[in-house]
């Protein structure tokens, strides 16, 4: 486990010190990322761009969140209205990161780190850190080394990082960096107020 912790932490180091954001949580997905930001912060309304991808409203439904379609563009990211959450999947640059909101970054193919899979949250709320790394991590407090030797769990959820992903992710942030080109990506989402939902 040793090993798994110091390879993410190095990675999510790396990742705070080119976005500017205080702290950084890596997590197995940009969605799960998202909804664990959602449970942190106790959300129950927002509004959100029609055009984005499906996996984003089906996580809304499953926590019971009211949400509204906003009919803005948007290039890189976007933020979910009435909150301070932000969907960063196509967007990744240095000093990104913006005081006091929760932007919740995608390694994914075609993303701007296009590693096999991966998620990060960037936040400055030292509290919230410490929270979120435990919810990522099964409700694991990391500095145990023995899980069944911690004494009591919050709810957590299997949403850590792979260490494999953490290692490749780290190599191609320094090739990203090297090559200096932070453009957001363009989406390509349909309209979602075309889906049914059953």
């Amino acid at each position: 486990m040793k090993k798994n912790y110091d390879t993410i932490t190095k990675f999510e180091q790396a990742l705070a010190e080119f976005t500017g954001a205080p702290y950084v949580v890596a997590t197995d997905c940009c969605t799960h990322a998202i909804e664990l930001c959602f449970r942190l912060l106790d959300i129950k309304a927002c509004s959100l761009p029609a055009h984005t991808y499906v996996s984003v409203p089906q996580t809304l439904r499953l926590l019971g969140v009211d949400y509204d379609w906003d009919f803005c563009m948007w290039l890189g990211e976007y933020r979910f209205k009435e909150t301070p959450v932000w969907d960063s999947a196509r967007m990744l640059r240095p000093g990104m990161y913006r005081a006091g909101q929760y932007q919740c970054l995608s390694f994914g193919p075609g993303k701007p780190l296009d590693n096999t899979r991966g998620g990060a949250v960037l936040l400055d709320n030292a509290e919230h850190y410490k929270r979120l790394k435990r919810m990522s991590n099964d409700g694991r407090d990391l500095s145990v080394a023995e899980w069944h030797k911690q004494e009591s769990f919050q709810q957590g959820y299997h949403y850590m990082m792979r260490i494999e992903e953490a290692e490749s992710a780290m190599l191609k942030l320094q090739d990203y960096k090297d090559r200096g080109q932070f453009t957001p990506i363009q989406h390509h989402y349909p309209d979602c107020r075309q889906l049914k939902f059953i």
